[in-house]
């Protein structure tokens, strides 16, 4: 799992196994951040949807979650802050980066500790690149 900025660049990463749900692993990633600034709003797709997770975000690290609502699921939020979901894009466009590092895109490593190594070194060769 992976949070970027508003450029597209890494803010935190994570890795966990693929069976848990993703709404559950957002506090590991946020406590794994390599910035000490929190970010003030997360933008997720409708997987993130969820009144725990939002009141969780609130309370614990005070990060508005926006997200669209799954199907059949009453409106909690009005039109404004979901116009911010069109640039999810650019977590895409991280993803996409990361896949330019050979050793991330299939997991060769043996040990979560050493591809988690690898991973920050990609994130690190494009914070550099952007610097």
């Amino acid at each position: 799992m992976a949070i970027c900025d508003r450029h597209g660049l890494p803010v935190a990463v994570h890795v966990a196994s693929a069976s848990p749900y993703e709404p559950h692993l957002v506090p590991a990633t946020l406590d794994a951040r390599f910035l000490a600034d929190l970010p003030t709003r997360l933008i997720g797709d409708r997987g993130y949807d969820s009144d725990a997770l939002d009141e969780r975000l609130m309370t614990q690290y005070g990060i508005e979650m926006i997200a669209a609502h799954r199907r059949g699921r009453r409106s909690t939020q009005d039109g404004r802050p979901l116009r911010r979901a069109r640039r999810r894009w650019k977590i895409e466009r991280l993803f996409a980066w990361l896949h330019n590092s050979r050793r991330l895109v299939t997991r060769w490593e043996r040990h979560v500790d050493n591809f988690l190594g690898l991973l920050h070194l990609a994130c690190a060769r494009i914070l550099l690149r952007h610097l």
